[in-house]
């Protein structure tokens, strides 16, 4: 009421001024104008709920409405841009610090019910029991029937040393299985896996940003180095979101002289603006480091790969990357909620800013505006590489990732693959070790009767193509011409349908291996086995090993240039 009574004070100062002409209307500033606007629409804002309460004719639930309204508010301004509330304080945590109170487990929706997708290992569901393919039935004798993976993380999610009984359905199991499960403070390791490639080369695969994510790549280094001596560094950043900047800049910081810029920031207001430095001693600037990135790396991965490559300290390798040049706040507000925005653009030490988006100058539908090729600006690294502005970080070697086929798309989605992968588990009480297990011919077989048992059907693209065909033929008149052309075409694309378990075996034996590594390895199992036959892997070791090759990409002519872009 205080607020509401304040607003309309204001409001009724300021037009007070403006009718009276105290003010002027040439003279009336931006703020003042600014503080009437904002005044005006939270009093119409207060009318109206205050009237649709006292007229609409069922209870309103408020928390829920307001909380609505708030999120729709904020949907029109940018993606990053979030209300927390109470209930979502967990996931805040996580956001930043990488660890939460739950039961650790990744879960997914499957038909009407949702299921444990992976137990993270050590985690309270990895310890009770909790299997990959678990179908949770029941959280504390309520029916978990129809309920959205965000219902079920919500109730998963909770204070550590609470406990909670989970029932569930296990492929395989005659009956429901019950869990009691002690919730704790899960920690979701920012490096899942670190090893030697080639007995020379290190691997450090960071996932994310969280509190102390520094710590544990100087940390991996370090075991790494006293493991073996190494010449060259691949830091694999695919697939990282971000997270916290600063984290960013002390990863930098371990491979540049201190004292270097890496990021700075400039937003509204005067605390946005800041320069971010190095301030350690580094603890290498000489070893050669590539930098993986494909286009789910974002943020603090793009300050990272983007310092790098503008000091022309490493090579970035992979696909271009997100392009999220946004920096974010979390400002805490009443009753414990938060409120997550974006308060300034980054901008790595060539001075480009690479954010791919304008969300800020919609164009055409409320959609945001997608920085075209012509406006993007060049500018240089260290060594006088050109790079571009507004496009996240092009890589200095650009790797096309593998488009997975229809069949193995339908496999993936229609969870065949998690399915086998629990079959193959039933049967077989353990595997060789992560790096040294394959899927065999025998093993591939078995898969494919699997799938045949399953009665298991997919449309790929050329059947597609076809039903599109159809319906235009028929608009158009065509169909009675071309009807036994068509028959033709959908008998001959049928029979060779038959053969595309075979066709496809190579990408289908890569994911069927990574899934049953999974389950006996966890995620650090996955990535090791996966390693051994990764191409952008591959080729960064290659350019580790061909130290000339890495040179010349470094020196001034080593970026092609671009038409139809502008010198900066």
């Amino acid at each position: 009421m205080k607020i509401l009574l304040l607003c309309k004070s204001k409001l009724f100062l300021i037009a007070l001024l403006i009718t009276t002409g105290l003010l002027g209307p040439i003279h009336v500033s931006a703020q003042a104008r600014s503080d009437f606007e904002i005044a005006k629409n939270l009093d119409i804002f207060a009318t109206l709920y205050r009237e649709l309460n006292a007229n609409y004719v069922d209870n309103l639930q408020h928390g829920d409405l307001f909380e609505e309204g708030i999120s729709a508010m904020l949907e029109a301004l940018d993606p990053y841009t979030n209300f927390i509330p109470e209930s979502q304080i967990e996931d805040y945590k996580f956001m930043t610090s990488g660890q939460y109170g739950g039961i650790g487990a990744l879960i997914q929706q499957r038909d009407n019910y949702v299921i444990i997708s992976e137990p993270y290992e050590g985690a309270p569901a990895h310890k009770a029991g909790l299997r990959a393919g678990d179908k949770i039935l029941e959280i504390n004798g309520k029916s978990a029937l129809n309920k959205t993976s965000s219902d079920v993380s919500t109730i998963l999610k909770g204070q550590p040393g609470t406990s909670l009984t989970i029932k569930i359905e296990r492929p395989g199991e005659s009956k429901p299985l019950s869990f009691g499960i002690v919730r704790e403070n899960v920690k979701i390791k920012d490096i899942p896996y670190f090893g030697l490639l080639e007995s020379d080369i290190a691997y450090i695969n960071l996932t994310g940003f969280t509190q102390n994510a520094s710590q544990e790549v100087n940390r991996a280094y370090q075991e790494l180095k006293q493991q073996n001596p190494f010449k060259g560094l691949v830091l694999d950043l695919r697939g990282n979101g971000g997270g916290l900047l600063n984290e960013a800049v002390e990863i930098v910081g371990m491979f540049v002289p201190r004292g270097e810029t890496v990021v700075s920031t400039r937003g509204k207001l005067k605390e946005s603006n800041q320069i971010h430095k190095t301030l350690r001693n580094p603890i290498d600037t000489i070893m050669p480091i590539i930098v993986l990135v494909d286009n789910n790396s974002a943020s603090a991965s793009e300050i990272v790969a983007g310092a790098i490559q503008d000091l022309d300290r490493g090579i970035v390798v992979g696909q271009r990357t997100l392009g999220k040049g946004l920096v974010q706040n979390v400002i805490p507000l009443t009753y414990n909620t938060h409120l997550k925005v974006t308060v300034a653009k980054y901008y790595i030490p060539s001075g480009r800013c690479i954010q791919a988006i304008d969300y800020f100058h919609e164009v055409g539908q409320d959609q945001p505006l997608a920085i075209p090729d012509s406006l993007k600006t060049a500018f240089t690294t260290r060594n006088g590489r050109l790079v571009w502005e507004s496009s996240g970080i092009e890589p200095d070697v650009d790797i096309e990732p593998r488009k997975m086929s229809s069949l193995t798309s339908a496999l993936f989605v229609n969870f065949v693959f998690m399915d086998y992968a629990n079959h193959f588990v039933n049967n077989h009480k353990s595997i060789p070790t992560a790096n040294d297990f394959i899927i065999t011919d025998e093993i591939y077989s078995d898969f494919v009767a699997f799938v045949k048992a399953r009665d298991f059907h997919y449309s790929n693209r050329s059947e597609k193509l076809l039903e599109q065909l159809k319906e235009v033929a028929e608009k158009e008149n065509y169909m009675d011409a071309i009807k036994d052309e068509i028959a033709l075409l959908e008998r001959q694309i049928q029979e060779q349908k038959k053969n595309d378990l075979e066709l496809f075996s190579k990408e289908i034996k890569d994911i069927l291996q990574s899934e049953i590594v999974t389950r006996y390895y966890y995620q650090q199992g996955r990535v090791a086995n996966t390693l051994q036959r990764d191409r952008v892997v591959r080729k960064a070791v290659e350019l580790l090993q061909n130290l000339q090759e890495y040179k010349n990409i470094l020196s001034a002519s080593g970026k092609p240039s671009k038409a139809g872009t502008k010198k900066g």
